[in-house]
């Protein structure tokens, strides 16, 4: 694991260059505001990343106030913005930089054949003129000044080798040759990097850098490939994100490099444990989920299903996990208990939700197990209590409460803080009604219904899904009680029914397991 306590040399070293908040924000619906951009950027100052790429100044006053906005409060990283090659764009980037303690202006112009003759209507010796009166003005604003010839991969090599030897002239400390279209493979672009560093004059003096884009999935893979050919910088982004299939996922090439030590024998300076929080606070700000299967950071990551992989993890999670979940900042890995889990994960299970049952008692409930993963995709810690202890309430309940539906009422109102009034029944006839301020009309239901069981639970993590097609919003809450994590799901047709269900059927979960409810033979007990 990499973490900011750690160095390495110039010539291990690998730097991290974030572009979230440029390229990612470029992409269909993940446009962020300031206040976004800021949240994404402190979690990148805690990642410790190299340089971030706040955006692209001369893009509009609101893209200017962002990168300025970054500059003035993000310490450590080198602060970036974009320019196209043009006196304009760079003097707005310097601009927007100026709070910055240290700053980076990324210039770039088309170098490839189709954009020299489609986009640009340059010839090669307009733009190699362009390269060295551009850079140079833009090296006369700032000391560290980056060029790119935009579509490098599709540029003959001689040509590129030109504008390169242009921009180092003029005073480009790094060169970056972006693959724009997703093109390339890892072994062209290693080889890529080679040739240029051998024949490029003044190539020793600058630091090569790589920006992959995935329209062909192989993002990260060219991105280690260019590594191998000689970059030492990585461009990258949060979760992949970027324009169309999205960019080189920087959680994916950090951790590549950090697993794989021995075969790169490189490293970067991120602090590898505030990975997961930096995806979490992206998929937060832009409203869009991780999926499930994302490499490092998804919620399926570090989760097991399978029967076989269960027993190994349990035994020795070295069997299937090539990274600790810790590593990157996820609390710890997940059996996830469905129709192909076996024993061993069904009594690891009951023995983590604090029953101590014998070896018969988890052989007799198995077979009602496996019976009721074939109906669902996923055993809960609930059903799993209602299996061990025989107490199954036919609404499906695996706990005392209750909520009447029809008596909860959220209100926000403009001149008072946001209320809500819930009624809830208890098995043994109790009915109670509270009324409960909060922040919002469903954070002050939480509270209402913590009011009523008596339970200190706090939401950790509520998702919630509209499934327009059959009219319906799914929800999964999360909570936390004194430290300890109990999960509740619903399916109703309105989101503040659905939200307050979940956390109901969290909060019967925790009764239930701090209860220590028994079955009728006495046989599970809570240790």
């Amino acid at each position: 694991m990499t973490t900011e306590t750690e160095t390495n040399t110039d010539e291990d070293h690998v730097k991290i260059f974030d572009t979230t908040l440029r390229d990612g924000e470029q992409a269909p619906g993940f446009s962020m505001s300031t206040d976004a951009k800021l949240i994404v950027a402190r979690a990148l100052q805690d990642l410790n990343v190299d340089i971030i790429e706040a955006g692209f100044a001369a893009a509009s006053p609101g893209d200017s106030a962002s990168v300025s906005a970054v500059a003035s409060e993000i310490e450590g990283p080198t602060i970036c913005s974009l320019a196209r090659l043009n006196e304009g764009d760079i003097e707005a980037a310097a601009r927007a930089l100026e709070p910055a303690t240290k700053k980076r202006i990324h210039t770039f112009i088309g170098t490839s054949p189709t954009h020299r003759e489609a986009k640009l209507k340059m010839s090669k010796l307009e733009i190699i003129d362009k390269i060295s009166n551009v850079v140079g003005f833009a090296c006369s604003l700032s000391d560290d000044v980056e060029f790119s010839p935009e579509d490098a991969i599709r540029t003959e090599r001689d040509y590129l080798v030109e504008a390169i030897e242009a921009a180092i002239d003029a005073g480009a400390k790094t060169i970056n040759i972006p693959d724009t279209v997703g093109y390339t493979t890892s072994e062209e672009i290693r080889d890529l990097f080679a040739f240029l560093k051998e024949n490029a004059r003044g190539a020793e003096d600058v630091t090569f850098s790589t920006h992959c884009h995935d329209d062909l999935g192989m993002a990260v893979a060219n991105s280690l490939g260019a590594v191998r050919g000689g970059a030492r910088q990585i461009e990258c982004a949060i979760n992949g994100i970027g324009e169309r299939a999205g960019n080189c996922s920087m959680e994916e090439a950090v951790m590549a490099l950090a697993t794989r030590r021995d075969f790169y024998g490189l490293g970067t300076q991120v602090n590898t444990t505030k990975i997961y929080q930096a995806s979490v606070a992206l998929a937060r700000v832009t409203h869009n989920p991780i999926p499930r299967n994302k490499a490092i950071v998804g919620k399926n990551a570090f989760a097991h299903e399978a029967g076989i992989h269960q027993h190994g993890v349990l035994a020795d999670r070295r069997t299937y996990e090539i990274m600790d979940a810790e590593s990157v900042g996820m609390p710890s890995n997940s059996i996830v208990l469905g129709k192909h889990s076996g024993k061993h994960a069904v009594a690891s299970r009951v023995k983590a939700l604090g029953f101590n049952v014998s070896k018969q008692k988890i052989e007799d409930i198995f077979p009602s197990f496996k019976r009721l993963a074939d109906t669902c995709r996923e055993v809960t810690d609930a059903d799993l209590v209602k299996l061990v202890t025989g107490n199954a309430q036919t609404d499906g309940r695996a706990g005392p409460w209750r909520m009447r539906k029809t008596e909860l009422h959220v209100d926000f109102e403009v001149d008072t803080r946001p209320h809500a009034r819930i009624t809830m029944e208890h098995d043994n006839g109790d009915r109670r009604t509270v009324t409960h301020e909060g922040e919002g009309p469903i954070d002050a239901a939480f509270a209402a219904v913590c009011a009523i069981t008596d339970v200190p639970g706090r939401i950790h993590i509520l998702d919630l899904h509209h499934i327009a097609a059959e009219g319906i919003v799914r929800a999964e809450a999360v909570i936390d009680v004194e430290g300890h994590h109990f999960s509740g799901k619903s399916e109703e047709v309105d989101v503040a029914d659905a939200a307050v269900a979940a956390f109901v059927a969290a909060i019967n979960q925790a009764v239930a397991i701090r209860g220590g409810v028994v079955s009728d033979h006495n046989e599970a007990k809570v240790s």
